[in-house]
């Protein structure tokens, strides 16, 4: 096999989560934490954080290296150019060698615009891979946030894996309602408890696509297995599954299949006309497409692709094409009413 394309890439989790949901104090305990000396942490204030005490010096003008040898770096400008001079810095030596990243987005943000600059700056494309998002969620006042915000919906759509904070404060009722509305939305995403940001820097990690050599790992990307990690993750999902129902949803996971390969150019026709006609109703997929009996994985967030990665092999004895949309306001009927007519007009 030709050399893994992702091989040596450094992967970057997103941290996200609606203003009040814990993410403060999560990356102040993350920072403290001995298993962080590789990773460097990206934060829109360290004022925030009260690290202070924990400074060891400071290793450039936006960077400070910790106790624990984590580094610290706040957002001078915009996200690219952070990125960029992390990764310049580093290899020039001018700050200490990190292996992973993990980025702190302000609660109004939406995460798909970091993924989308992941996926098109041709830079950071070369050095960084997306790793996952996770998503903290307020136990407290989360169903109030999420039927008065746009920004908690999406950005438990676009989670890998969503933790509930401040379980504490609320009854097993409340938990149930608000696992139950995050499950609406993203039936995919592993739905974990967090209380005081209680958590180990491997429950962050390992959630992407790290390699082109298929097994487990692929199809848990996939969405299409979730095994229980631990004993906090309260339930299993799989694709094909009946998914939870909401009253008028305007985010959904949508599941297509196709049976029958497809060639390069025709699935890319078909994702082409997708984009060009509700683009902006598109909010991320993920998917494994048979291209003439090679298995190949495709994702994006909205307009944006990541560049297509040939497998060595099918992960499973499914040779099928399977495609998760995640979407505002657009029915499985009306995606495959668009690959069909793709498929008609290359007959």
């Amino acid at each position: 096999m030709k050399r893994d394309p992702l091989a040596g890439k450094i992967p970057v989790t997103l941290i996200t989560g609606f203003l009040g949901s814990g993410k403060t104090t999560l990356i102040s305990r993350l920072l403290r934490h001995p298993d962080m000396d590789r990773v460097a942490v990206v934060i829109n204030e360290i004022g925030e954080i009260g690290i202070d005490n924990d400074l060891v010096k400071m290793s450039s003008e936006n960077v400070s290296l910790l106790a624990n040898g984590c580094l610290c770096c706040s957002v001078r400008t915009d996200l690219q150019e952070t990125l960029r001079a992390l990764f310049g810095e580093k290899r020039a030596g001018q700050i200490p060698d990190f292996d992973r990243v993990m980025i702190e987005t302000t609660g109004l943000a939406d995460p798909a615009p970091v993924i989308q600059t992941l996926a098109s700056d041709t830079m950071l494309g070369a050095h960084y891979r997306l790793d996952g998002v996770v998503t903290l969620v307020d136990a407290a006042n989360g169903l109030a946030q999420l039927a008065e915000n746009p920004e908690p919906e999406h950005q438990i759509a676009l989670a890998d894996r969503i933790f509930i904070t401040k379980d504490d404060l609320v009854t097993e009722n409340t938990l149930s309602d608000l696992t139950a509305a995050i499950s609406a939305i993203n039936p995919r995403g592993e739905i974990w408890r967090c209380n005081m940001g209680d958590l180990h820097p491997r429950d962050l990690i390992g959630l992407g696509l790290s390699s082109a050599r298929a097994g487990d790992d692929t199809l848990h990307f996939l969405g299409e297995l979730k095994p229980q990690a631990d004993s906090r993750t309260p339930r299993e999902a799989y694709l094909g599954n009946r998914l939870p129902m909401r009253h008028d949803p305007a985010v959904k996971t949508l599941s297509l299949r196709f049976d029958q390969p497809f060639t390069w150019a025709s699935f890319s026709a078909a994702m082409e006309l997708v984009i060009s006609l509700r683009g902006q109703d598109l909010l991320r997929v993920k998917g494994i497409v048979n291209v003439e009996g090679n298995p190949v994985v495709v994702q994006g967030v909205g307009h944006v692709f990541h560049p297509p990665l040939p497998l060595d092999r099918w992960p499973s004895a499914d040779l099928g094409s399977r495609l998760v949309f995640i979407t505002r306001r657009i029915e499985a009927s009306t995606l495959r009413a668009l690959f069909r007519a793709v498929e008609l007009m290359q007959v």
